[in-house]
């Protein structure tokens, strides 16, 4: 028979297990949303300078 030791034991590294991955995938998200974030803005700037290059060629 299991002991409430050994089920307790298997509990706390089953949470402790997705609390880690529910940790990692956050962090994952969070840098993909600043990746994106900035990757934007840069197109941005790219886009403003084109234009005002286009705007002085005129």
């Amino acid at each position: 028979m299991v002991s409430g030791k050994r089920i307790a034991d298997v509990g706390y590294k089953a949470f402790s297990g997705s609390m880690i991955l529910l940790t990692v995938y956050g962090g994952y998200l969070c840098s993909l949303r600043v990746y994106r974030y900035f990757e934007r803005r840069w197109q941005l700037k790219a886009a403003a300078e084109n234009q005002t290059e286009a705007i002085v060629k005129d």
